[in-house]
């Protein structure tokens, strides 16, 4: 599944400049210091990758390299020339563009209209418009200019800030887990963009933890720890383990995926199919899904292929399905809300963050409320110390770094609030969990811990969902894989009979030539050859 290795080389050129220094960046909040005199070089044409755990305090670098966030101290130099950047505009007048992990997209705006506030505005609209579909269809990253950013999947947001950032032409590029949602082959497809730009001089930051894309993509790597740099090496001489000790100073848990006979269907849904009044939207089509207690079922595909619509229909905010159509626990369920389902034993844990899996201002015993009621006493009063009882044990059990239980959601890493996010659920005990992007931009580490608690849940005898564009993640820790692709499910593959060419080839719907050979080759009556014909 990895790429072959095959790094872009630039190291330092006599008489040349490093595209950027820096010297001694300090940055501290009240409860921490999330850069500690850190000094890191990038050459001219060089993809660089910054590695560490989550909370270690490279967004923050990134975001004083881009102009988000002002240092306390330290130097910077942009091609040997010292500068002070004081915001994104200014970056992006030296050449420098970010892609964020976090988008930064208005969402009553179109496409268009979004990478436009980027651009010189003398441009006309019309030619943003058609930038971006050139931009698109070259790199792969298929986008409708026209339509408005809040009826985009949380992946085809990430694809407009890349495009938004290519079409500045940058001299430094800083990608922030740019491959999280898209195909192997798309990957792929990307990484030869990314070598020719770094061939044609363009530095590109690299931040990731995908360990094999490092080692593939980058020539030199700049490991972080608790806000230190602790080493500095060449990717593509290490291997994934020894990336692994130099990030988070041990070996990550290795995962025991035991056989498990699966028991009663928990989750089922016939002929579930749904329109959409969304005119951007994806309708479902003809689905048939079973997921049984004691096993975890994988959903791959592309984001923007039904993903958002499908698990709107099975967490209860869509009720548009007739009731037969979705089954909890035997019952139909189609018309029933969020706060019936969970009644029943179902939790959800969805692929936004911010906005819906937590409410930013809130603090995070009080996002407990968002789908646990154990602490509400008789006449609905909130028992507090139960409250923050049950959010510090989630912190200490997940190894969540906050400042405890009043810390608000907004103040957390991502990968910090998505371990506390799956933490609420998985310890809220669910018969069914549904999970999407389990471990998005979630370190090594972390990540390996998170599939551990689904695969323990599921020993435990809860059947688990987890839609994912991760294959590795998908391969790692299912027992059986769909692929949804343009709002149509695969046939489930048993893991062990899937392959990354067969689940990237059914990414693109391409299952249906393969499911009617295999019954063709089946059937032992001659029909077969009949209806191949």
């Amino acid at each position: 599944m990895n790429p072959t290795p095959q790094s872009a080389s630039a190291g330092p050129v006599a008489g040349v400049p490093p595209r950027l220094q820096l010297t001694g960046i300090t940055k501290r909040y009240p409860s921490v210091v999330a850069n500690d005199g850190i000094s890191l070089s990038v050459q001219p044409g060089e993809v660089h990758a910054v590695l560490g755990e989550n909370g270690a305090g490279k967004s923050t670098l990134m975001k004083i390299i881009y102009g988000a966030v002002k240092p306390d101290a330290g130097q910077m130099l942009f091609d040997g020339r010292p500068v002070q950047v004081k915001n994104p505009q200014e970056a992006r007048q030296l050449g420098i563009a970010m892609v964020f992990q976090h988008f930064s997209l208005f969402d009553t705006l179109t496409v268009a209209e979004n990478v436009w506030l980027g651009q010189d505005r003398r441009v006309p609209l019309a030619e943003v418009v058609r930038r971006i579909n050139a931009t698109a269809a070259e790199y792969g990253l298929d986008i409708d200019p026209l339509r408005p950013v809040h009826t985009l999947s949380v992946g085809e947001m990430q694809r407009v800030e890349i495009i938004r950032a290519l079409l500045t032409a940058p001299r430094l590029l800083i990608l922030d887990e740019p491959t999280s949602v898209l195909t192997p082959q798309a990957v792929d497809k990307l990484f030869v963009v990314l070598r020719k730009l770094a061939a044609e001089g363009c530095s590109i930051l690299y931040i990731s933890h995908k360990l094999h894309e490092i080692r593939a993509l980058c020539s030199a790597c700049t490991v972080m720890r608790a806000g230190k740099v602790t080493g500095v090496c060449d990717p593509s001489q290490e291997s994934n383990a020894s990336l692994s000790r130099l990030m988070i100073g041990a070996d990550p848990p290795q995962l025991a995926h035991r056989t498990v006979t699966a028991g009663e269907v928990v989750l089922g849904t016939r002929h579930l199919s749904l329109p959409t009044a969304d005119p951007f939207g994806v309708p479902l089509v003809d689905i048939d899904l079973t997921v049984r207690a004691g096993e975890v079922v994988g959903i791959a595909g592309i984001s923007g292929n039904g993903q958002k619509e499908l698990l709107y229909a099975l967490s209860g905010e869509d009720r548009c399905a007739d009731a037969a159509m979705v089954q909890l626990a035997g019952k139909n369920a189609g018309h029933l809300g969020p706060r019936r389902r969970r009644a029943l034993g179902l939790h959800f844990v969805p692929e936004e963050r911010l906005g819906r899996g937590a409410v930013p201002g809130m603090s995070l015993a009080h996002n407990l409320l968002l789908t646990r009621s154990d602490a509400v006493g008789a006449g609905g009063w909130l028992r507090m110390g139960r409250l923050e009882h049950q959010a510090r044990a989630i912190i200490e059990r997940f190894q969540v770094k906050a400042g405890g239980p009043e810390a608000p959601a907004k103040s957390l890493s991502g990968g910090n609030l998505q371990k506390f996010i799956v933490g609420r659920e998985i310890d809220a005990g669910p018969k069914l969990l549904i999970v999407s992007q389990p471990t998005w931009g979630v370190d090594v580490g972390a990540a390996a811990q998170i599939r551990g608690e689904i695969l323990q849940l599921r020993d435990q005898g809860c059947a688990v969902l987890v839609i994912s564009e991760e294959l590795d993640e998908l391969f790692e820790i299912c027992d059986r894989l769909h692929v949804l692709a343009k709002g149509r499910l695969s046939p489930s593959v048993p893991r062990a009979e899937a392959t990354v060419a067969r689940i990237g080839e059914w990414m693109s719907g391409l299952w249906h030539a393969e499911v009617q050979a295999h019954l063709c080759a089946t059937d032992g009556h001659g029909e077969g050859e009949h209806a191949q014909a």
